[in-house]
């Protein structure tokens, strides 16, 4: 099977798998010093508030306070118009927007990303990733090319080889509950 059936059908058998595995739970994520490394005062790292069984980028994020970076979140408003990262202090109220996300407010700035921390429904060793489908970090990478681009999941994740279209961005690692992956 290829193309949008082959994606559909992995979509639901790694959502599924997710699911299971977080149901037994996870070790948390733990900051991997490469990832540490990367940070500098005054960067604007990106990061996402989980939905369902998504791993959970909050410790990375911590860690980019920490280090004196800029937090922002994904602001999306309708299919039609691109995700914005718009800028967000950690303990501020948050509002509900499309697809289940958690989001600042639309008056928040919009921040260009140096770190963008990407959720997934899979990613493959050559760090190809497969998102929901709508297509949202995909523009987001081709608008921020220099962004340095960390997907954020379980272990449970990954698969040997996922189907890619011209489109698709990779990503510069990924780091999981196991540890880190970089190509």
């Amino acid at each position: 099977m290829t193309g949008p059936d082959a994606k559909k059908a992995l979509r639901a058998e790694i959502r599924a798998a997710r699911d299971a595995f977080v149901a037994s739970g996870p070790p948390p994520i733990v900051v991997p010093e490469q990832f540490r490394a990367r940070l500098e005062h005054g960067l604007t790292v990106t990061s996402f508030v989980p939905i369902g069984s998504e791993a959970d980028p909050a410790p990375l994020a911590r860690a980019a306070v920490d280090a004196g970076c800029v937090l922002a979140l994904p602001h999306v408003t309708n299919r039609s118009e691109p995700m914005r990262f718009l800028a967000w202090d950690a303990g501020e109220d948050l509002i509900a927007g499309q697809f289940g996300l958690l989001q600042p407010h639309h008056t928040a700035p919009e921040l260009a990303p140096d770190i963008i921390l990407t959720p997934m429904l899979a990613f493959d060793a050559k760090l190809d990733r497969l998102g929901q489908g709508a297509g949202y970090y995909d523009g987001a990478f081709a608008r921020f090319p220099d962004a340095w681009r960390v997907g954020v999941a379980w272990s449970v994740q990954q698969v040997e080889d996922l189907p890619v279209d011209p489109w698709d961005m990779k990503l510069n690692a990924v780091v999981t509950e196991q540890g880190w992956i970089t190509r």
